[in-house]
């Protein structure tokens, strides 16, 4: 094992180290909660506004605060001077994205799979993929950003630009590949969703980090108060993934296979989109860590908004409905394989570079 390697291994917590196991082990004990225990989905669901679970929202909150953290404020304005980033964040997630979901997932679906769903259910399911596809990641990315040691001031400027262009560009790009021109996307969903994600956590990231450094010194923050959060990440990510099953054993349980059939278009466009942001990245000779969550947004899915809006348009039973929570169950598996991707290609990018 190389000097590197050996730095890259030493660097990567226990929970890190074996997240795969954790993740599936989570997965399997929130479907049986919902199954066994079914009081708890009951009370949990009773703490919600405008679709988002307030329990899940705490969680979420739990896992980007300490990235928060992390970010030097001052930063950011650096951050938005290297546009190339950007760029590779904007135009995958917006141009590229939303139809080629939208072109994998109607021929799997609707075509390969033609024999195993019937039309009208093909097209629910299609609608579900074509939800998630123009919903880039707001909250998760952080975590994958942080898995691959990507630019916490950096990645907060994508996510930032994504949510404001997704404020305006979700409804058109949903409507327009749906042919649906009533879609009504639940933006107190979206904006609460932008508030508990980003808004709240950032600015406890930024009076934690002003007070404790100004009251301690900067030693102290770096040094003892970071590392009391070395898992609190890792940790909000598994209670959120119990959570979210919880609620949706049912559905998976009950449509095995279609939830096999689609979850493999899924896949494929999860794979297809971080391999063309993660390329152009390194043809532009961008730094791993610019490069890596610009991938990684665009690959992983705002999946809190679509859920909510495939619920509010085609019902809760319905396979739109369905395809969205798949885009749960996929998710994470397959972005910890990115995120390992993404480190053992760390080396095909320059560690700095003049214009990001």
């Amino acid at each position: 094992m190389s000097s590197v390697e050996k730095e890259n291994t030493q660097g990567i917590g226990f929970f890190e180290r074996y997240l795969t196991i954790w993740v599936a082990a989570c997965i399997v004990i929130g479907v049986a909660i919902g199954q066994y225990l079914p009081v708890i989905p009951e009370t949990l669901s009773r703490f919600e506004y405008a679709q988002v679970s307030i329990p899940v929202a705490i969680l979420i909150w739990l896992m980007i605060y300490p990235m928060m953290l992390k970010i030097d404020f001052t930063s950011i304005v650096a951050a938005t001077k290297k546009p190339r980033g950007l760029v590779v964040t904007c135009v995958t997630n917006w141009l590229i994205k939303p139809f080629t979901m939208y072109v994998i997932a109607a021929f799997f679906l609707k075509i390969l799979f033609q024999n195993f769903i019937a039309p009208d259910l093909a097209n629910e399911y299609l609608a579900g993929a074509v939800l998630l596809g123009a919903a880039p990641c707001t909250a998760m990315v952080f975590v994958w950003s942080h898995l691959t040691k990507g630019d916490p001031a950096y990645t907060l400027v994508q996510v930032a630009v994504n949510d404001l262009i997704l404020l305006v560009a979700f409804t058109p790009i949903v409507a327009f590949l749906l042919g649906i021109s009533d879609v009504i996307v639940p933006y107190d969903t979206l904006f609460l969703s932008v508030v508990l994600f980003i808004v709240i956590p950032l600015a406890g990231g930024y009076f934690s980090r002003k007070h404790i450094i100004k009251n301690k010194g900067l030693d102290y923050f770096e040094n003892v108060f970071l590392r009391k959060f070395d898992n609190v990440t890792i940790v909000g990510l598994l209670l959120t993934l119990i959570i979210i099953f919880t609620f949706q054993g049912d559905v998976i349980l009950s449509n095995p296979l279609h939830v096999l059939l689609i979850a493999i278009p899924l896949t494929i466009q999860t794979f297809f989109i971080f391999a063309i942001a993660y390329g152009w990245s390194r043809a532009w000779k961008l730094p791993h860590n610019i490069a890596s969550p610009a991938a990684m947004i665009g690959a992983s899915n705002f999946f809190e908004l679509a859920v909510a809006v495939a619920i509010t348009l085609f019902g809760l039973t319905s396979g739109a409905a369905l395809a969205t929570v798949v885009g749960v169950l996929v998710e994470v598996p397959v972005m910890l394989t990115l995120v390992r991707i993404a480190n053992k290609t760390r080396h095909w990018f320059p560690e700095t570079a003049k214009r990001a």
